[in-house]
């Protein structure tokens, strides 16, 4: 666990706009506060300690959770889902003000965070529960995740193996789990673009 792309990996040109864009703070804490005009976006992209901390870095996310999402046993633990017997993905949940980032800047902090060409790994970490994944909540963020990854196709030379398919329950991981890189001691500040340590 913990040894995925996103280690000491500094953000790329694209995503780190989206991470440092500029935005008036009283008015995102203000939008972050309420449960209104949010979306939830859900991503599956390795060891998801590293991915979350990536998303609370970006403006305009309100929250984020990690969990397990995409199996067919109801509440798995960490245990369970890391024999890669249920099914489920370690994935992450962000609730987020469109107004502020946009779900397509969302991709595009994906496609930075992990390398959606390895299938069923990422780095080190080996196994289903480690794929690479989108889950849509919406008809509309099924064709906005299309096109970013025709898109994002075009700048690698190996096929993209991102799996597209519909959010179905999400299990809120332990809490040891949640905010865990944060908890370590690493920064979540709005905007941050310190490269990203991943251990475990």
């Amino acid at each position: 666990m913990g040894q995925g792309m996103a280690t000491g990996k500094p953000f790329g040109e694209s995503a780190a706009k989206v991470v440092s864009k500029v935005f008036s703070t009283e008015s995102a804490n203000i939008k972050a506060s309420c449960s209104w005009g949010q979306e939830v976006a859900t991503f599956a992209a390795g060891c998801f300690w590293s991915v979350e901390l990536s998303f609370q870095r970006v403006p305009g996310v309100a929250s984020t959770r990690v969990g397990y999402t995409g199996g067919s046993v109801p509440h798995p633990s960490y245990e369970e889902v890391c024999t890669g017997r249920t099914g489920h993905a370690e994935a992450v949940e962000i609730k987020f003000d469109p107004s502020i980032v946009t779900y397509p800047e969302l991709l595009t902090i994906l496609w930075d965070r992990h390398d959606p060409t390895q299938k069923d790994r990422q780095g080190n970490d080996r196994g289903t529960q480690y794929r690479s994944a989108i889950f849509y909540h919406s008809p509309e963020q099924k064709l906005q995740a299309e096109a970013a990854i025709k898109e994002e196709q075009k700048r690698r030379s190996m096929p993209i193996v991102t799996q597209l398919v519909p959010a179905t329950t999400f299990y809120e991981a332990e809490t040891y789990h949640q905010q865990y890189l944060e908890k370590g001691g690493q920064c979540a500040r709005k905007g941050d673009l310190t490269p990203i340590r991943c251990y475990g």
